[in-house]
C-alpha cells in the first residue's frame, strides 16, 4: 500500500474563522491504482493532493507513505518522499525563458546536489540529456527540444510540464485537473497518453477533475468529495446516475457549508514548496 489516510483532517484560519478543508478522510491506495477525485470546487481536492505530496500536514489523523507517518518524518526523509512523488499542478511552473530540454531536466532537480545543478547548467550529462530528449519524443515534443518554454501553445507546455514530471521517476503521479484546459480531441490523446505512461512502469496516478466520463473511461476507481468529506469510493461500473447527483447537488440544509476557501489556501502553500514537490530552475 503506497497510501494511508485515516481520520485526517486540516483545517486553516481564515479571517476571523476556522475553514475545515479536510474532514475526518479516510483513504487507502493500492500501487498501481488509476484513482480520479471528483468534486465541485472548494471541496477539498487541492488540500487533499497538497497532503499528498507532503506540502501540507495533517492538522489531525494520521497520513502514511507507503508505511510511514508523514508527520513523523524528518526534513531529510520527507525530501526522499517528494522525491518519489511527481505532481503536475493546473498551474505548470515552467521557466519560459529556458528551452523545453532544460525545463524537462529540472525534473532532476530533486536527485542532484548543488554541484551537480551548476555542471548541469554549463553541460548536461549525455545520458540525463538523452533520458530527456526519449521523453519529449513520448510526449510529441522531441523537435521542439530547443525552443523557449514561452514559444510553446497550452497544449504543449501541459505536456512539457509532464515530461518534467517523468524525468523524476515517480512512483507516484498526482495531476491536478490535468485536461481542464484542453479541447475535447487534445484532451483524449493526452489522457490515452498520460495512462500508458502510467501503466509502463506500473506507477499510481491520482487525478483530480470535473470532467465524469474522463474519469469513467480512464480510471479504474472514482472517489469523490463534498464539504471536506469522503461521500464515496467507488468504480466506474458502480457509478450511477443519483450517485453524481448526489455530489453535485445543493449542500443540503444541514448547517454544513461549502469549503470554498479552500482552494486559495492549498494552492498557496505550492509557492512554498520544495524543489522535490515544484521543480524550479533557475539556470
Amino acid at each position: 500500500m503506497i497510501y494511508s489516510l485515516e481520520e485526517v483532517s486540516k483545517t486553516y484560519s481564515a479571517s476571523r474563522t476556522v475553514v475545515h478543508a479536510l474532514k475526518g478522510f479516510t483513504l487507502d491506495v493500492e500501487r498501481g491504482e488509476r484513482i480520479a477525485v471528483l468534486g465541485p470546487s472548494g471541496a477539498g481536492k487541492s488540500t487533499l493532493f497538497r497532503l499528498l505530496n507532503a506540502t501540507l500536514r495533517p492538522s489531525s489523523g494520521t497520513l502514511r507513505f507507503d508505511g510511514r507517518d508523514v508527520s513523523a518524518m524528518s526534513g531529510r526523509e520527507l525530501r526522499a518522499m517528494r522525491r518519489r512523488v511527481g505532481t503536475v499542478y493546473q498551474q505548470f511552473y515552467l521557466v519560459p525563458s529556458l528551452s523545453v530540454l532544460e525545463n524537462t531536466l529540472c525534473g532532476r532537480l530533486g536527485h542532484w546536489s548543488l554541484w551537480e545543478t551548476i555542471r548541469s547548467a554549463v553541460r548536461p550529462k549525455k545520458i540525463e540529456a538523452e533520458q530527456a530528449l526519449e521523453v519529449l519524443k513520448k510526449l510529441g515534443l522531441a523537435d521542439k527540444s530547443r525552443a523557449r518554454a514561452d514559444e510553446l501553445s497550452g497544449g504543449q507546455q501541459q505536456r512539457l510540464a509532464i515530461a518534467r514530471m517523468l524525468m523524476q521517476e515517480p512512483e507516484v503521479i498526482l495531476a491536478d485537473e490535468p485536461f481542464a484546459s484542453l479541447d475535447p480531441s487534445l484532451k483524449e490523446s493526452l489522457a490515452e497518453l498520460l495512462i500508458l505512461l502510467v501503466q509502463e512502469h506500473r506507477r499510481t496516478l491520482i487525478a483530480t477533475m470535473h470532467d465524469v466520463d474522463t474519469a469513467l473511461r480512464y480510471f479504474t476507481r472514482i472517489v469523490a468529495l463534498r464539504g471536506g468529506r469522503l461521500l464515496f469510493d467507488t468504480t466506474p461500473a458502480a457509478m450511477s446516475r443519483e450517485t453524481l447527483s448526489a455530489l453535485y447537488a445543493a449542500e443540503s440544509e444541514n448547517g454544513e457549508t461549502s469549503v470554498r476557501d479552500e482552494d486559495e489556501e492549498a494552492r498557496g502553500a505550492a509557492d512554498k514548496c520544495e524543489p522535490e514537490c515544484v521543480p524550479r530552475c533557475t539556470y
